[in-house]
């Protein structure tokens, strides 16, 4: 398993949201971070998702 970082911010940069994912590739962190931004109705906030190599696979502005 890898550890996946989540956050989201507000358009005044305050950071509302901060998780990490565990998942066991890319693309499964990828879909469990689109569902919890879903869950959480912040799929219009500024939000990103990173791999433990610093890739960013998720960005909304």
């Amino acid at each position: 398993m890898n550890t996946y970082a989540l956050t989201a911010y507000e358009s005044n940069g305050e950071k509302i949201l901060d998780e990490t994912i565990s998942a066991t590739s890319d693309s499964e962190a990828k879909e469990q971070g689109e569902a919890r931004l879903a869950e959480l109705n912040m799929q219009e906030k500024t939000h990103r998702l990173t791999s433990p190599k610093g890739q960013l696979l998720l960005f909304h502005r």
